[in-house]
């Protein structure tokens, strides 16, 4: 993946979509690259909670041109993963993508549930680790811990370092060493084929 790397964030209202893609741009600036994080609000504004969401992030190691959404993403991460079955969902990416599924099925079940035939594709259960790491259980650490895992874009060292930056000015330390707990775990657990 060279020149400018696109990630596509989907997940529902509530799940920290946009949360994500803010926090990648974090980790982006942290490794001096330039960088653009936005949600994609489809109708009238937020969502409201339990509505699908996308969120978009860009990162290169020169300035980014683009004003748009992200078209065709080089990453798909799905933070649930009802959201699978949804044809947007995997709309516009290329073949060589990757697609990272918050599930408890290994990417072959995944694959054979949903008829998926292309794509690098990897899962983690980032539910289940955020249920026993984080409170409330929200996956948006554990699934930035697996993206480092599988995509080699930044190191989990960076992931880990801006949790406390970012949740430290609004949550208290246990909050902030849950979320790391689960960006270690997600990271360990992260499989693909």
């Amino acid at each position: 993946m060279e020149g400018v790397i696109e990630i596509r964030w989907h997940g529902r209202g509530g799940q920290g979509a946009a949360t994500a893609a803010r926090l990648t741009a974090e980790i982006a600036l942290g490794q001096d690259k330039y960088f653009q994080a936005f949600p994609c609000f489809r109708d009238d504004g937020p969502p409201r909670p339990g509505e699908p969401v996308v969120a978009c992030a860009r990162f290169a190691d020169q300035p980014i041109e683009m004003k748009s959404e992200v078209e065709h993403p080089d990453v798909v991460v799905l933070l649930d993963p009802g959201l699978l079955g949804a044809a947007e969902t995997l709309e516009g990416m290329p073949a060589n993508a990757v697609v990272v599924v918050n599930s408890d099925l290994p990417p072959v079940g995944l694959r054979r549930k949903y008829g998926l035939k292309q794509f690098r594709l990897y899962s983690v259960p980032a539910t289940a680790i955020a249920r026993e790491t984080t409170n409330p259980p929200v996956p948006t650490s554990a699934m930035l811990g697996a993206v480092a895992r599988v995509t080699g874009l930044f190191p989990v060292e960076s992931v880990i370092e801006v949790v406390p930056e970012d949740f430290g000015k609004r949550f208290g330390p246990g909050v902030v060493e849950g979320n790391a707990n689960a960006v270690v775990r997600s990271y360990e657990e992260a499989r693909g084929e």
